[in-house]
C-alpha cells in the first residue's frame, strides 16, 4: 500500500474504533459488554469494503491475509500462551494488601517484565495482587499504576520485555544495549512511579481504617501451585528468542504473506504449549486463581479490529516526508539536519500511545537512518529516546500496550471497578507526562 497517496480519511475507520472503546462503555455499557463484537467488525467492514471496491478485492483480501497471517495470530498466539501458562500458576498464601506489600509486587514486576515479557510479568502477577487487595475498598489505583510499571516501562530493558526492543534487536541492536543506554531512564521513571504509588496507597489504606474481613482469607504458606508452567513459560520465552535469532530462507508465501520456518515453528509450538499447560494444570489451580477466557477473547476481537484498521495508518507514517502525516516526521529533525532525541521521544511516545508500538518505533528507527551500528554509537541518544518513546508511553492508554487492556479485562472480571478509556488518560496525565516532560529534560535535551 503506498501511504503517500492516501487521504487521512482512511484514518477514519481506526479513529472511530478508538472512540468506540472509550465512549460506548460509558454510553452504553450493558450493549458494549454484549455486542463489542459487532462493533469492532463494523469498524472492520468500514475500512475493508471501501478498500476493496476502489483497489480492488485482490489487493484487500492480499492486505486482509497478511494482517491475520503476518502479523495478528503471531501476536495473539503470544498472548494466548502467556495468558494460558501464567493462568496456571497459583500463588498460594494469604497476601495482604498493605502499601509496602503492594509496593514490593511492583516492583518484583518491574524486573520479570524485562526477563519474561510485559504480558508475561502482567499475567503472572495480576490475580495474585488483585487477590491481595480483594478486602480493600480503594483498589483501582493498584491496578492503573501495576499497568504504568509493570505492563509498561519495566519492560523497557531487553529485547524480551516489549515488541518494539525485539523488532529493534532483529534489525541488528545489541541485546544488551538498551539496559545500558536506557537504565538511567527507566530507574527515574520506575523509582518515581513506586514512590508515588508508596504514598498514595499509604494515603488511602490509613483512610480505610479497619478493614473488612478477608473474604478469601488463606492459612497456607506462600509458595506456587501449578509450579510446571514455569517450565512452560521459559519454553515460551525460548520459542520467542529462537524465531529472532534462527534464521532460515525456508518460507511460504500466502496470497502474498511470507511466513517463515521460524516463525511458523515458533507458533506452532506456542499452540502447543497452550494445549499442555490447559492438561497438565490441575482443575483446582484454575479454581483458585478464577481462571476464565472472557478476558482473553475481548482482547482477540478488539485488537482484531485494531490490526485491520491501523494499516492504512501505518502506511501514510511509512511514507515518510511525503505521506499526510510528513509533518510529524519532518518535526523530529534539526535545522541543520541532525535528529531532535527530545522529538523522537515525544513523537514515538505519542503515537505509541494510540498505535501499535511495534511498528511506529520502525517508523522512528528508520526515519534516524535505519542503521544499526550507527544509531547505537553517534546516534545512541536518538535511539534511546526511540525505545524510550515506545515502551514508556505506551501506558499512556488502555491501548498503547497489550497487556494494558488485558489487565484491564481481568480487573473487571475480578469486580474490580477500573477507570473509563478517558478516565485512564486523567490517570496518566496527571502522573506520568509530568513525569515524561522531567524525563526529557534530564536525559534527551
Amino acid at each position: 500500500m503506498n501511504g503517500s497517496s492516501l487521504s487521512p480519511l482512511w484514518g477514519v475507520p481506526f479513529a472511530g474504533l478508538l472512540l468506540s472503546i472509550a465512549v460506548m462503555p460509558l454510553l452504553a455499557p450493558k450493549f458494549w459488554h454484549h455486542h463489542y463484537g459487532k462493533v469492532t467488525a463494523a469498524w472492520a467492514l468500514a475500512f475493508a469494503l471501501p478498500f476493496a471496491l476502489m483497489f480492488g478485492f485482490s489487493a484487500m483480501l492480499h492486505e486482509l491475509v497478511h494482517v491475520l497471517l503476518g502479523e495478528y495470530m503471531p501476536f495473539i498466539i503470544l498472548l494466548t500462551a502467556l495468558f494460558a501458562v501464567a493462568g496456571g500458576i497459583y500463588i498460594r498464601g494469604n497476601l495482604h494488601g498493605s502499601p509496602g506489600l503492594n509496593t514490593a509486587l511492583l516492583a518484583i514486576g518491574a524486573v520479570l517484565a524485562s526477563l519474561m515479557g510485559t504480558t508475561g510479568a502482567s499475567m503472572l502477577l495480576i490475580r495474585p495482587l488483585i487477590r491481595a487487595n480483594d478486602n480493600r475498598v480503594h483498589k483501582a489505583h493498584v491496578v492503573v499504576f501495576f499497568i504504568f510499571i509493570v505492563s509498561n516501562v519495566g519492560g523497557s530493558l531487553t529485547p524480551l520485555g516489549d515488541p518494539p526492543l525485539f523488532l529493534g534487536f532483529l534489525k541488528g541492536v545489541e541485546f544488551f544495549w538498551t539496559a545500558k543506554h536506557i537504565f538511567p531512564e527507566t530507574l527515574f521513571t520506575v523509582g518515581a512511579l513506586l514512590v508515588l504509588f508508596w504514598l498514595m496507597d499509604r494515603h488511602y489504606y490509613k483512610k480505610e481504617g479497619v478493614l473488612p474481613v478477608d473474604p478469601t482469607p488463606d492459612t497456607q504458606r506462600l509458595g506456587f501451585d501449578g509450579a510446571v508452567n514455569f517450565v512452560l513459560l521459559a519454553a515460551v520465552i525460548g520459542l520467542v528468542l529462537l524465531s529472532g535469532i534462527w534464521k532460515s530462507p525456508v518460507h511460504f508465501d500466502v496470497y502474498g504473506a511470507h511466513i517463515g520456518l521460524p516463525g511458523l515453528v515458533r507458533d506452532v509450538g506456542l499452540v502447543a504449549i497452550v494445549f499442555i499447560s490447559l492438561w497438565i494444570t490441575p482443575g483446582r489451580v484454575h479454581a483458585d486463581n478464577q481462571f476464565g477466557w472472557g478476558p482473553m477473547a475481548e482482547v482477540a476481537k478488539l485488537f482484531a479490529g485494531i490490526f485491520l484498521t491501523i494499516v492504512p495508518v501505518i502506511a501514510m507514517l511509512k511514507a515518510g516526508v511525503d505521506g499526510p502525516f510528513g509533518a510529524i516526521v519532518r518535526a523530529v529533525t534539526r535545522p541543520d539536519g541532525t535528529p531532535d532525541p527530545a522529538m523522537y521521544f515525544w513523537a514515538t511516545g505519542a503515537l505509541s500511545s494510540f498505535l501499535d508500538n511495534a511498528p511506529t518505533y520502525l517508523v522512528f528507527f528508520n526515519s534516524a537512518g535505519g542503521n544499526a551500528a550507527v544509531l547505537m554509537t553517534t546516534q545512541a541518544a536518538t535511539l534511546a529516546a526511540i525505545s524510550a518513546g515506545a515502551v514508556f508511553m505506551g501506558a499512556n492508554t488502555y491501548i498503547g500496550n497489550a497487556p494494558n487492556l488485558m489487565v484491564k479485562a481481568i480487573a473487571e472480571d475480578r469486580n474490580v471497578r477500573m477507570p473509563s478509556f478517558f478516565g485512564y488518560m486523567l490517570w496518566s496525565g496527571a502522573i506520568l507526562v509530568p513525569l515524561f516532560v522531567i524525563q526529557t529534560f534530564l536525559f534527551f535535551l
